[in-house]
């Protein structure tokens, strides 16, 4: 039996064209940006920028992702790891700066 409330089942990784989680990872994207770009001039030096490069890579990758690859559940999963690799390397990367200019 389907249980439409467990997390496999739900619409943004069963139906969803894709479309949401790249609006969402465009969001995450710049928010991490616009946070990331300023701590770049604090230690530890280029963890801020490496973090910055990184984000943007997997946000690129994930539209490559969107426009390659068909099977619409591979798809829907790997565009939501990215979105979430996208707030864990902000969070680490953010925390490592805040962290050592204490």
């Amino acid at each position: 039996m389907s249980d439409p409330t467990r997390m496999r089942n739900q619409p943004a990784l069963t139906t969803s064209t894709g479309r949401i989680w790249l609006v969402m990872g465009a969001a995450f994207t710049a928010t991490a940006l616009a946070v990331l770009i300023p701590l770049a001039r604090f230690d530890p030096p280029g963890v801020a920028i490496t973090a910055a490069i990184t984000i943007s890579v997997v946000y690129v990758a994930m539209i490559v992702v969107r426009i390659t690859v068909a099977r619409r559940p591979l798809r829907l999963r790997l565009l939501a790891a990215g979105l979430l690799v996208i707030a864990a390397v902000s969070l680490v990367s953010v925390t490592v700066v805040a962290n050592a200019t204490r």
